[in-house]
């Protein structure tokens, strides 16, 4: 009772039955002073862990606008706070006194002015703070790297999904789980609740919107690309400048925060807790160089989509490049010399950039001195550079860490001490800008010799790029066993991937079944499915790999990102004049756009899917044939008929779109696979089946822990995050 009287006052912000909701998330108590967003965040899980759905979703959407305000007030304060007369810190320290003042003396010249300017600073933006925050400004609203870290990954609507829809908010739900997915494309529950979404009749396509508001530079650069494409660069040319403002006042906004209480919280968990071990210099120099790091990381930070492992490559430079070629094209010809000279501070001995200089000088004709690179990005390079020499002095003689995220950076700045250990860390890193070196054939020739499994269709007989067809790398004896393995599986009520007996995403004349690696080992140990099964499972996922490895990136490692046991079956009474296909077609890291042959690589696609892998178990089925298309998803390239033991792998991109045909009778599985050049995604699921195999039996009476491969429910992993006292109830449900 006292715990609903406390949320009350949100209650009573939320509209009433039956009302419009505004669209998105708009600011519920809007003139009002926020509240401290992770106090707001913990009850919010309190609430959604007790059931109380409305106060949930107000508590939650409140502490995402109180969010949104701390950092929109600590941007404005920051910009504010640096014009301010007096409180512009000294672009560069008075002369030395002479030799006879002593060594105090140069102390003394620059102490008083650093000092001072600091002190007013931190004046201005502790009144600044207090005028848009309320009394105490941003130190009460300081948000902690968990915290920081779970408004990242967009765990909010997570909730937030999952409460509108108990509150019957379709519609919401719906933009709510779009929302989290846009950041979480590889989250396995979330993807299965969206089909779900799809299928309820009070939810149109409409409802599937990003309820965050993505960087705006993202929606106006892929514009200007899009027209620059179609060769309207005078349409562009608005769209592309745009993009590159907006990518600016993003990563300035982005450095404003590094100047916050959340990273000086960083650093102290870093070193335990302890605090600063020097004395007044060395943690102003500490701090200083955090904030440093920070900021240094604003651009790549800046340029990663969400969900996404890696940011736009070379970012604001292409964007200048797109630029200086678009003003080239509608004759504006003094824009261009800007914006190419713009790109030789990034690079100056880029070919390509001085060849176009000298191009556009020679169209000019008569020299134009005046002409120069852009003052924005004039400052914003001299700035960076700036900040990385003190970077790389502090890594030279205190003995501090940077990852330095620029390609273009000069190697005058880096201290010839590190330059070698700085060479070695970037050829490790070789294959994020090189593709791999095939092999002579007879590499892979060979381990196919050692798994007995033969080359029936190279990609030649198959009419496309990076395909094959092997067979023999299961006897008709494993492919019983895994056989056998999904149907107990199923009988057992397992929920893995696909609900057992669940009718397909895909089309409704089909049932979907589904069991990953970790689901069959649990399974296994509890002696709900044979061992061997699970474990040949592991065995042979692994065998493809390394098969696929071996046949198509000899020179670079494949990760199995994800291994799943997939068996579709056609559902009586219900094959009549069927039109539909079992698989539509598809990309598997890209999103196809079949009327004009693109696939974005971008959610909800799975973006670090390099090769895939369909190995077929069984052809006592009729349909359920694999087919290849041109990327207009029309015109089939090839055909593969499933067999025992069959392996049709491929590249994951817009060079094998492909679908399968309609089952119109009988069960059919396979072993799906995807792999990935990524480390960090690999499948951490299969390290863990692997290790639950090879654990002893429990003893009699011996309880084993529970270890679900679902996506562990927000209410399960957040709350430990924000109330270590105990672990509120799973209450996540299906939809």
């Amino acid at each position: 009772m006292f715990r609903l009287l406390r949320w009350l006052p949100l209650l009573l912000l939320l509209p009433p039955p039956g009302s419009p909701e505004p669209p998105g998330l708009a600011p519920l108590s809007a003139g009002a002073p926020p509240q401290a967003p992770d106090l707001l965040y913990a009850d919010g899980l309190r609430a959604y862990a007790a059931g109380a759905w409305a106060p949930a979703v107000a508590l939650l959407r409140e502490a995402l606008r109180s969010r949104a305000a701390l950092g929109r007030a600590r941007r404005d304060c920051g910009a504010r706070c640096a014009a301010e007369p007096g409180a512009a810190l000294p672009a560069m320290l008075p002369a030395s006194p002479g030799p006879d003042s002593g060594p105090g003396a140069a102390r003394s010249a620059w102490e008083p002015l650093l000092l001072r300017a600091a002190l007013r600073r931190a004046e201005c933006l502790t009144q600044c703070g207090a005028r848009r925050l309320g009394p105490g400004g941003a130190a009460r609203l300081r948000v902690g790297s968990a915290l920081q870290d779970a408004f990242r990954r967009r765990e909010p609507y997570n909730y937030l999904q999952r409460a509108y829809y108990q509150l019957k908010k379709l519609d919401l739900a719906a933009a709510a789980a779009h929302t989290f997915f846009v950041a979480n494309p590889t989250h396995l529950q979330m993807r299965e609740d969206m089909a779900k979404y799809r299928r309820m009749s009070g939810v149109r396509p409409q409802s599937f919107r990003d309820l965050e508001t993505p960087p705006y530079w993202q929606a106006a650069y892929d514009t200007g690309l899009e027209l620059l494409g179609r060769q309207e660069a005078a349409l562009a040319l608005p769209w592309l400048e745009e993009a590159l403002q907006e990518s600016l006042a993003q990563v300035e906004s982005c450095r404003a925060g590094c100047e916050g209480p959340e990273e000086q919280q960083k650093e102290e968990e870093e070193e335990g807790g302890t605090g600063s071990q020097g004395g007044l210099y060395e943690a102003i120099a500490g701090h200083w160089i955090g904030v440093v790091q920070c900021r240094q990381r604003c651009v790549e930070d800046t340029a990663t989509r969400p969900g996404r492992s890696f940011p736009v490559p070379d970012f604001l430079p292409g964007q200048l490049r797109r630029l200086h070629e678009a003003h080239a094209q509608v004759g504006n010809l003094s824009q261009a010399v800007e914006n190419v000279l713009s790109v030789l501070l990034f690079y100056p001995e880029d070919e390509a950039a001085r060849k176009a200089l000298d191009q556009y000088q020679a169209q000019l004709g008569e020299p134009r001195p005046a002409l120069g690179p852009r003052e924005d990005i004039q400052r914003f390079v001299l700035r960076s550079l700036g900040e990385k020499r003190q970077l790389y002095y502090a890594m030279e003689h205190l003995g501090a860490s940077f990852k330095d995220p620029d390609p273009w950076t000069p190697a005058a700045f880096i201290p010839e001490a590190l330059r070698e250990k700085l060479r070695e860390d970037r050829e490790k890193r070789l294959w994020d800008h090189e593709p791999p070196q095939p092999k002579p054939l007879t590499h892979w020739k060979d381990v196919l010799l050692l798994e007995g499994v033969t080359l029936t269709q190279d990609a030649r007989q198959l009419n496309g790029s990076e395909r094959a067809v092997l067979d023999g790398l299961l006897t008709p004896a494993e492919c019983g066993v895994l056989l056998q393995l999904a149907k107990d599986a199923a009988e057992s009520g397992a929920r893995s991937g696909y609900p057992a007996g669940r009718r397909s995403p895909h089309t409704p004349h089909e049932r979907f079944e589904g069991l990953t690696v970790l689901k069959a080992a649990q399974l296994a140990r509890a002696g709900a499915v044979g061992s061997q099964g699970a474990q040949l499972l592991l065995e042979v996922s692994e065998r493809v790999r390394s098969l696929t490895q071996a046949y198509f990136s000899p020179d670079r490692p494949l990760h199995l990102s994800f291994t799943h046991l997939v068996c579709r079956s056609a559902i009586e009474g219900e094959q009549a004049q069927r039109m539909d296909l079992s698989h539509p077609v598809h990309a598997d890291n890209c999103v196809l756009d079949p009327d004009t042959g693109e696939c974005w690589r971008e959610p909800p696609a799975y973006t670090y899917r390099d090769y895939s892998g369909l190995l077929y178990l069984n052809d006592d089925f009729q349909g359920g044939d694999l087919f290849f298309t041109e990327p207009n998803a029309l015109t089939v390239t090839a055909q593969v008929r499933p067999r025992c033991g069959r392996l049709v792998a491929f590249s994951s991109g817009v060079e094998n779109p492909h679908g399968v045909w309609a089952v119109t009778r009988g069960r059919r599985c396979t072993l799906a696979l995807w792999h990935t050049w990524a480390p960090e995604h690999r499948e951490q699921e299969w390290t863990e089946a692997k290790e639950l195999l090879q654990e002893p039996e429990k003893e009699e009476g011996e309880e084993l822990p529970s270890r679900d491969p679902a996506p562990e429910p927000p209410s399960h992993r957040l709350q430990r995050v924000q109330d270590k006292a105990g672990k509120p109830p799973r209450v996540r449900e299906e939809l």
